[in-house]
C-alpha cells in the first residue's frame, strides 16, 4: 500500500471534474470517515485498502494510482466510459482459402442413398 498514490476526485464548486492527489491514507483518513476495508476486489493489490463514507472505490487506477469517486463523478465517468465506440479491428492477413483434396480416378463415386 506504501508505493501506491492515492487520487481523490469529486466535483469542484464551479462543476468542473477535480483530482487532489495524497502520498499516505492518513491524509484522506482525516478528511473522511472509514467504514470498513476492501476485502472482495478482483484486483489483489487493492484488498486491504480502506472503504470510505461518500466515496466510490478503491477503483485500480494504472499500477501505481488508486482512486475513490464521489457517487456523482462515479455516475458521469461511467456512463461516458460505456457510450464509448470502440474501433473495429481488422485483420492484418487474409484467411488463406481451404486446400482442394486431390482426386482419385479409381475412387467409387459417392452417394447420398443410406443401403
Amino acid at each position: 500500500m506504501a508505493d501506491k498514490t492515492i487520487r481523490v476526485v469529486t466535483r469542484a464548486p464551479d462543476g468542473t471534474i477535480r483530482e487532489r492527489d495524497f502520498n499516505a491514507l492518513d491524509e484522506l483518513e482525516n478528511q473522511h470517515e472509514k467504514i470498513g476495508i476492501d476485502d472482495c476486489s478482483t484486483d489483489l493489490s487493492l484488498r486491504g485498502f480502506p472503504v470510505f463514507r461518500g466515496l466510490i472505490g478503491p477503483i485500480p487506477d494504472g499500477k501505481t494510482v488508486v482512486r475513490y469517486e464521489s457517487p456523482d463523478i462515479f455516475e458521469v465517468l461511467t456512463k461516458e466510459w460505456s457510450q464509448k465506440k470502440t474501433k473495429r479491428r481488422r485483420r492484418k492477413s487474409a484467411v488463406p482459402a481451404p486446400m482442394a483434396l486431390p482426386t482419385n480416378p479409381n475412387a467409387a463415386p459417392i452417394s447420398n442413398e443410406f443401403v
